[in-house]
């Protein structure tokens, strides 16, 4: 119980940050999250609301990381499951979702009805906590952005949504 008030907590300090973070007039940015073990960066600018994962109605014939749909303050979303649309490890069932994963909204101002889950909230991160890393020369698809270190080492890919929102293996959702 003491884990979901502290949980609570965070996502509230997370959600007063993110807020005063939109409003001031500074460097770039980001909601940064984990998946699979993966550090990824979300620019606040397109990153919406955080949520608990409720539930989650299938929707069959689709791809096994379409989770299926979820009500969000009255709006059907599609939830992804980012970490197997990433090829990061197999697609989880609808009922393995962990306390500690969370669902992130796009931004409505995207028109994508979307949210991502993710296995964890890691704060926010600003340009000055960053030093980006030299383009390794990779392919990588569009809504991969560019890699980062923060000052314990640890590397941080940066995640575009409107490019995400648009990718046409996103978008085809059928099976």
């Amino acid at each position: 119980m003491a884990n979901r008030e502290a949980l609570r907590e965070l996502q509230g300090r997370l959600a007063q940050r993110l807020q005063l973070a939109r409003t001031e007039a500074r460097g770039r940015s980001w909601l940064a999250v984990e998946c699979a073990g993966l550090g990824l960066l979300v620019p606040l600018a397109t990153a919406g609301e955080i949520f608990p994962v409720g539930t989650l109605v299938a929707v069959p014939h689709t791809q096994p990381w379409f989770l299926g749909v979820a009500n969000l303050r009255g709006g059907l979303h599609g939830v992804v499951d980012l970490a197997a649309f990433l090829g990061l490890r197999p697609p989880m069932l609808r009922d393995a979702v962990r306390e500690q994963q969370r669902l992130l909204a796009f931004n409505a101002q995207l028109g994508a009805h979307c949210a991502v889950v993710v296995d964890r909230l890691s704060g926010l991160r600003n340009a000055e906590q960053l030093s980006a890393e030299p383009d390794d020369g990779q392919a990588r698809p569009a809504f991969a952005g560019a890699v980062f270190r923060d000052a314990q080492g640890r590397r941080w890919q940066e995640i575009d949504l409107v490019a995400l929102a648009r990718n046409d293996q996103f978008l085809a959702i059928a099976a």
